[in-house]
C-alpha cells in the first residue's frame, strides 16, 4: 500500500470513529457544527498516533487517542479561524464555523471538541495509569505552556515593534504547531509504557518541518488545493521561515529536518517506514 493510500485509510477510520462518537451527543446546532468541522482533512495527527502505536504492538488500543487528537486539533482550528484571532472565512475548502453559523457557535463548538478530546483519551482499554499519562501530556501540549501559548505568541508577534528572529519563530512554532504533532508521534510509546526518547527527536523534527512546509505553501500554494487563503503572511508582513531564510533556504531546512527525523527512527528498522514516509510527505504536500 502506498503512503497516500495508507494515510487515506487511516483518515477514514479515525474520521468514522470520531463522527460516530459525536453523533451520540444530543441533536442540535452544536453537534451539527462539530460533525461539520470534523469532516475532511488529512488527519495526520491521528495517523501518527496509530503508526507510533503500531511500533509497540498496541495499535488495537490506539483509536480513542487518535480520535482525541483530531478532535482537539479541530477545536484549535475553529478558534484560530474566529474574527478575534486569524479571521479566516475558509477552512478545508468550506466556510468556517463562524461564517456558516455564527461566532458564538464557533466558540462553543471549540469548547465541546476540546472536552470530547479528553473524554476520548480517558476511555479505552489501556491501563488506567497510561490513560492518565496520555491525558496529562495532552493537557500540557494543548494548554498555556503548549499550543495556547504558541497562539498567544503568534498574536503578540503581529504587533511587536521588533519582528521575531529565527530562534523566536522556532519557539513559537514548536508550541503552536509542533506541540500536538509531537504528542501524536510519541503517543505510541506512552500507550505501551515505554521510554519516549527514541521517538522524541523524530517528533520535534517533523513538527518544525510541518510549519516550514506551511510557510512555503503560503507563498507557493494554491488556495483551491490548500482549502484556505494563501499569501496572508506576506500581506501581514509576518516573520516566517520563508521571510527570514528565503524560499530556497526554507526548503533546504525542511529537507534537513526530514533527514533528522528519518535518522531518529533507525532503532525501529523497517517497522518505522510508514513514519519515514510521513516525514517526507509533510514537506511535499500541497495542503
Amino acid at each position: 500500500m502506498s503512503f497516500r493510500d495508507n494515510l487515506a485509510a487511516r483518515a477514514d477510520a479515525v474520521g468514522g470513529f470520531l463522527a460516530a462518537r459525536i453523533a451520540t451527543l444530543p441533536e442540535g446546532p452544536i453537534t451539527d457544527a462539530m460533525l461539520y468541522t470534523c469532516t475532511g482533512g488529512k488527519r495526520l495527527r491521528g495517523f501518527l498516533v496509530l503508526e507510533s502505536a503500531a511500533l509497540y504492538g498496541c495499535q488495537a488500543s490506539a483509536m480513542p487517542a487518535a480520535a482525541a487528537i483530531e478532535a482537539l486539533h479541530a477545536y484549535s482550528l475553529v478558534h484560530d479561524d474566529l474574527p478575534c484571532m486569524d479571521d479566516d472565512d475558509m477552512r478545508r475548502g468550506q466556510p468556517t464555523i463562524h461564517v456558516k453559523w455564527n461566532e458564538a457557535t464557533g466558540v462553543l463548538v471549540g469548547d465541546a471538541l476540546q472536552s470530547l478530546a479528553f473524554e476520548l483519551v480517558a476511555e479505552g482499554d489501556l491501563p488506567a495509569e497510561r490513560r492518565l499519562n496520555l491525558s496529562l501530556t495532552l493537557a500540557r501540549a494543548a494548554g498555556g505552556a503548549g499550543m495556547v501559548r504558541g497562539q498567544a505568541l503568534d498574536i503578540a508577534a503581529e504587533t511587536a515593534a521588533v519582528p521575531l528572529d529565527l530562534a523566536g519563530i522556532g519557539v513559537l512554532q514548536s508550541l503552536k504547531t509542533g506541540a500536538l504533532i509531537e504528542w501524536s508521534a510519541i503517543a505510541g510509546a506512552r500507550m505501551a509504557g515505554e521510554d519516549t526518547g527514541p521517538l522524541a527527536t523524530y517528533a520535534r523534527a517533523i513538527g518544525l518541518a510541518f510549519q516550514i512546509a506551511d510557510d512555503i505553501l503560503d507563498v507557493e500554494g494554491d488556495a483551491t488545493a490548500t482549502g484556505k487563503a494563501v499569501g496572508k503572511d506576506a500581506e501581514a508582513n509576518k516573520a516566517t521561515y520563508v521571510s527570514l531564510l528565503g524560499l530556497d533556504g526554507a526548503k533546504a531546512e525542511a529537507r534537513r529536518l526530514v533527514s533528522e527525523a528519518e535518522d531518529a527512527l533507525a532503532p525501529f528498522g523497517e517497522r518505522a517506514e510508514p513514519l519515514r514516509d510521513c516525514a517526507r510527505f509533510i514537506v511535499t504536500r500541497d495542503r
